[in-house]
C-alpha cells in the first residue's frame, strides 16, 4: 500500500470491504497468500469462542472479573498479522487478540484466574505485561521504541488502547515525545464507542480521534476496526514507515480504528444501563467474522466443512488452555513478590503471618471461611 494512504484527511476512513464483505477498495487489498487468509479468519474466530469460553468460566465462579473482545476481532488480529514476531506489543487489557495473535500460552489464562505469572510470560512472544491502568502503558512503549532506535534494532513497539486513553495525560505525553523524538512506534486505538458508560462524544469535542495526531507532528489516520484486511494494511504501511520513514515523513503514526465492543466493558458491568440495544444490534451487521468470512467463501477459500474443522480444533485448544489453567497449582505466597523488588517490613510480617496460618489451619480451612 502507498504511504499516501497515511495522509488522507482524518474522517476519511479507511475500507478494504464493505458490511457484506465484497471488495470496496480494490487497490488497497493486501498481498496475502491463502493460508494467511485463512489463517486470519481461523484466529478471529478462536477469539469470539475464546471469548465467549472465558465469560462463561467467569460466571461459573472458575475465573475473576473479564474483559470481552467481541466485535473486535478484526481490528486484534488484523494488525497483529501486520507486524514481525519480535515486534513489542503493549495493550491495555481488551485485546486477547493480540495475544492469540502470538500463539496463546496456556499461562495467559492464570492471569484471570488471580495469578501473577501469568502476565510475565507473555514477554516470552514480545507482548508487555497487560495493563489495567488506563494509558500507562503509553509512555513505556515509547520509551521502549527510543532504545530501540537508539540501538538501530528493526523493530517497532505497537501500543493498542481504548478511546478512553485519549482522555487520559499519559496519553498526551506519549504521543508528545513520539513525535519531538522520531521513534518507531504504531499507536493503535481502538474506538469501541464507550469508555465504559461514557460515549465517544464526552470523551472528547475533536471531529475525530486520528486527528489528535497533528498535534504532534505524525499522520494520524481513521480505520474501519471491523474490517481486518483495512487494519493489516494500514498497520503494515504504518510499521514500514516507522522502520523506514521517508525524508518528509516521521516514524509514529496514530491510527483510529472505528468499531463496537458487543458485550459489556467487564463480566462486572451492566451495558443495558446507558446504550440502547438497538445500537449493539445496528453494529453487529458489521459483525467483522461475518464479514470477513464472507469475502472467503466468495473466492473458494472456506466453506461448511472448513469451518466445521476449524472449530472443532478451536474447541480441543481451548479445552486444552483451560485445563492447563486450571490444573496448575499456586502458591498463596507469591503475591507478596510482585510489589516491591526488596520487601518491605511490613510485607515480610504480612507473609509471614499468611504462612503461621496455612501451619496452624490448613488450607482448606482458610478457603472455607473457617
Amino acid at each position: 500500500m502507498s504511504r499516501a494512504v497515511l495522509r488522507r484527511e482524518p474522517d476519511d476512513r479507511i475500507e478494504v470491504l464493505g458490511p457484506d464483505g465484497s471488495v470496496v477498495a480494490p487497490d488497497l487489498v493486501p498481498d496475502l497468500d491463502e493460508e494467511t487468509l485463512v489463517s486470519i479468519y481461523r484466529d478471529m474466530r478462536f477469539c469470539r469462542r475464546f471469548d465467549e469460553r472465558m465469560i462463561s468460566l467467569q460466571r461459573q465462579g472458575r475465573m475473576g472479573t473479564y474483559s470481552s473482545l467481541a466485535g473486535q476481532e478484526g481490528s486484534q488480529i488484523g494488525s497483529t498479522y501486520a507486524l514481525a514476531d519480535d515486534d513489542l506489543i503493549a495493550y491495555q487489557y481488551r485485546e486477547h487478540g493480540a495475544v492469540a495473535g502470538r500463539g496463546m500460552p496456556w499461562e495467559y489464562l492464570l492471569y484471570w484466574m488471580g495469578h501473577e505469572h501469568g502476565n510475565a510470560v507473555l514477554a516470552d512472544v514480545d507482548v508487555f505485561p497487560l495493563n489495567i491502568t488506563i494509558g500507562d502503558h503509553l509512555p513505556h512503549v515509547v520509551g521502549w521504541a527510543w532504545a530501540a532506535k537508539l540501538a538501530g534494532d528493526e523493530r517497532v513497539g505497537v501500543a493498542h488502547f481504548g478511546d478512553g486513553a485519549t482522555s487520559e495525560g499519559d496519553f498526551h505525553e506519549a504521543l508528545n515525545f513520539a513525535g519531538v523524538f522520531d521513534v518507531p512506534n504504531v499507536f493503535f486505538c481502538n474506538n469501541n464507542q464507550w469508555a465504559i458508560s461514557v460515549p465517544r462524544d464526552r470523551q472528547t469535542a475533536s471531529a475525530t480521534l486520528a486527528q489528535k495526531a497533528t498535534a504532534y507532528g505524525f499522520e494520524g489516520v481513521q480505520v474501519d476496526g471491523m474490517d481486518p484486511l483495512a487494519t493489516y494494511a494500514v498497520t503494515k504501511t504504518a510499521r514500514e514507515k516507522a522502520l523506514r520513514p521517508n525524508d518528509d515523513e516521521r516514524r509514529p503514526t496514530l491510527i483510529e480504528a472505528v468499531q463496537y465492543r458487543f458485550g459489556a466493558h467487564t463480566t462486572a458491568d451492566d451495558p443495558s444501563v446507558y446504550r440502547r440495544e438497538e445500537e449493539v444490534e445496528e453494529w453487529k451487521r458489521k459483525d467483522p467474522i461475518v464479514r470477513f468470512e464472507s469475502f472467503l467463501r466468495e473466492r473458494d477459500l472456506l466453506d461448511d466443512d472448513r469451518i466445521e474443522a476449524m472449530e472443532a480444533k478451536i474447541e480441543e485448544t481451548l479445552t486444552t488452555l483451560v485445563e492447563r489453567a486450571e490444573g496448575y497449582e499456586a502458591d498463596p505466597s507469591e503475591m507478596f513478590g510482585h510489589t516491591y523488588e526488596e520487601p518491605t517490613a511490613r510485607l515480610v510480617e504480612q507473609r509471614d503471618y499468611l504462612r503461621r496460618l496455612r501451619e496452624t489451619y490448613g488450607d482448606d480451612a482458610l478457603l472455607e471461611g473457617k
